[in-house]
């Protein structure tokens, strides 16, 4: 067939499949950040509005805010103070240390000689197995090198150099070479992911007050005061905090520290379980009667 004057045949436009498909979620993010920002707040601000649109969930904002604060955030800022270090005499006997490493329940403890200034190395929980085997036991030769560092050590290079070295604790030390603190990874990590679960936290589906041995109890810090109440026999007012973990805030007037006692009334409440934001898990027991 012969085609007639100022006959044009029809283009054929053959679509990417890939620009049919929906956009990922980097490729919507990326649209928005197209804006360059200029500072941190127009960052949080982008950030929040992707959130609004449904381009990311809550726990992808909180996880993002977690590491831009990281980087801003020094060792001082989460530490466990010097005071509430649980540590290990060199000199003691296991039969006296080991009650201790069952409470705390930690996996890594500092070792000192005399004083909390003089911490001589890092003894691992697991290497205490060797002990009740039966094995010759000499602590000095199962301690582990102590990392030291300043106190103004950024979190983000102090979390690169955890990864590195495959570290999981630093001794925090002043400018006059005492020990101020120590910091572990998992420290680090919950500024980022929120609170970090393990084998000694409470089971989400146990209740929220549990018995313990020897009279205490551990107590889940977002139970409401009404229930506390009806458990202990207080009269907390539920005005002001809805939780028990609040009225502890409210009491000491900040975020108390892991391994902080607080007395209130004739209670004593230990924090078990805490991060930079809120406590988790406290250890609630009848304060001691003075004679």
């Amino acid at each position: 067939m012969v085609a007639s004057a100022g006959y044009r045949p029809p283009t054929l436009v053959y679509m990417d499949s890939s620009h049919s498909a929906k956009p990922t979620l980097l490729e919507r993010l990326g649209a928005i950040l197209m804006r360059e920002p200029e500072d941190r707040e127009q960052l949080l601000e982008l950030l929040h509005s992707s959130y609004e649109r449904q381009l990311m969930d809550a726990d992808a904002l909180a996880m993002i805010e977690g590491v831009l604060q990281v980087s801003e955030m020094q060792a001082r800022d989460i530490m466990v103070p010097r005071a509430q270090m649980d540590v290990i005499e060199i000199g003691d006997p296991p039969e006296k240390f080991i009650p201790t490493v069952i409470e705390t329940a930690h996996s890594r403890f500092p070792v000192i000689e005399k004083t909390k200034d003089k911490v001589i190395g890092i003894l691992l929980a697991k290497d205490l197995l060797r002990y009740y085997a039966g094995e010759e036991f000499d602590m000095r030769d199962m301690l582990r090198p102590a990392v030291f560092i300043p106190e103004s050590k950024r979190l983000n290079v102090l979390l690169k150099e955890f990864r590195a070295n495959r570290n999981h604790i630093a001794i925090v030390a002043d400018e006059y070479g005492g020990v101020s603190g120590l910091v572990t990874i998992e420290d680090v990590l919950e500024q980022i992911v929120g609170d970090i679960e393990d084998e000694f936290d409470f089971d989400e589906t146990e209740d929220n007050i549990v018995s313990q041995p020897g009279g205490r109890f551990r107590v889940k810090a977002t139970t409401e005061i009404a229930d506390f109440n009806a458990a202990f026999h207080t009269l907390f007012s539920d005005e002001d905090q809805d939780t028990i973990g609040g009225i502890v805030m409210a009491r000491v007037g900040r975020v108390p520290k892991r391994g902080e006692e607080i007395a209130i009334g004739d209670l004593r409440f230990k924090v078990l379980r805490a991060d930079s934001r809120r406590v988790h898990l406290l250890l609630v027991e009848k304060a001691a009667v003075p004679k």
